[in-house]
């Protein structure tokens, strides 16, 4: 039986790519009672009825999945947040790092329009970018007339899937169209009355870029903590992660315990405090989440 990649998925119709050709295949109802469903970059056995049409017959096994956006197998995803328009957050950067870390994706930061900043904002800018570069992420600084910022990218997308992902508006676009201009992806303006950006990607689809592929994704701007516990919380923040083991009891949660190595780090400086403040903040969603039930 064949197999291949699914590509790209839309309307209840999964394209799969083997080797040149690309067929239309539908899942088996037999997914939806198992309540497993195909993704783009599952690598599945597929039944074609002709050169163009076929049926998914079977998932092969995962290494990894995201939920928001819907996608299998990544080997890293590329964060793209704006500098301005929508204005930089760090909290959201961190429940986004949180999610990707849990999955056990690496993450690359791109800091987008930094066009746009004046010397104040980019100072303060460049100050988180060392803050994430010493946790021990990558981190880019990007903008419209930066070439350098975009090619220097391209080696790392080669032989892998990577996922463009952030909210609505950030450039993920912009910066696809920027690695392969002939893509064309459809972009647009911030709208200046709800302060984000418009969706113009609605669907999850692998971009074949150099040779690897990315994914553009729809954009979204929150992610719920629904399949994390309290207690592994902190193994998602690296610089936390780290500590656990100089924490005097186990299951320290870092919040009221004492001899507690992470809160020594946050006194010292060691650990940025706005890290650990969004550390605290997830903790108690994910506590109000557990009480509901």
């Amino acid at each position: 039986m064949p197999n291949g990649l699914i590509v790209k998925s839309l309307s209840g119709f999964y394209y799969v790519q083997d080797e040149d050709s690309y067929i239309q295949c539908r899942g088996r109802g037999l997914f939806r009672k198992q309540k497993r469903k195909p993704l783009v970059g599952d690598r599945v056995e597929y039944e074609a009825e002709n050169n163009t049409d076929g049926y998914i017959m079977e998932l092969l096994e995962r290494k990894n999945e995201l939920v928001r956006p819907p996608i299998a197998n990544v080997d890293q995803v590329l964060l793209v947040f704006s500098a301005l328009e929508p204005d930089f957050s760090t909290l959201l950067l961190d429940r986004f790092l949180v999610h990707i870390e849990a999955s056990g994706i690496e993450p690359v930061i791109l800091i987008s329009k930094m066009d746009l900043v004046d010397e104040k904002q980019e100072a303060e800018i460049r100050d988180y970018a060392l803050h994430y570069e010493a946790i021990g992420y990558r981190v880019r600084l990007t903008s419209k007339e930066d070439e350098q910022g975009v090619n220097w990218l391209l080696p790392d997308l080669d032989d892998r899937i990577s996922v463009v992902a952030g909210q609505s508006g950030v450039g993920k676009s912009s910066l696809l169209n920027a690695l392969k201009p002939n893509l064309q992806i459809e972009t647009d303006e911030i709208s200046t009355h709800l302060g984000r950006g418009k969706h113009t990607t609605r669907h999850v689809e692998l971009l074949s870029i150099g040779s690897g592929l990315v994914a553009d994704t729809p954009g979204f701007s929150s992610v719920e903590f629904t399949e994390i516990e309290a207690e592994d919380l902190g193994l998602y923040f690296p610089e936390i992660a780290t500590r656990i083991p100089d924490c005097k009891f186990r299951g320290c949660l870092h919040t009221s315990e004492p001899k507690c190595a992470v809160k020594d780090a946050v006194q010292d400086g060691t650990i940025q405090s706005y890290r650990y403040e969004h550390y605290l903040s997830f903790l108690e969603e994910i506590r109000q989440r557990k009480r509901r039930y």
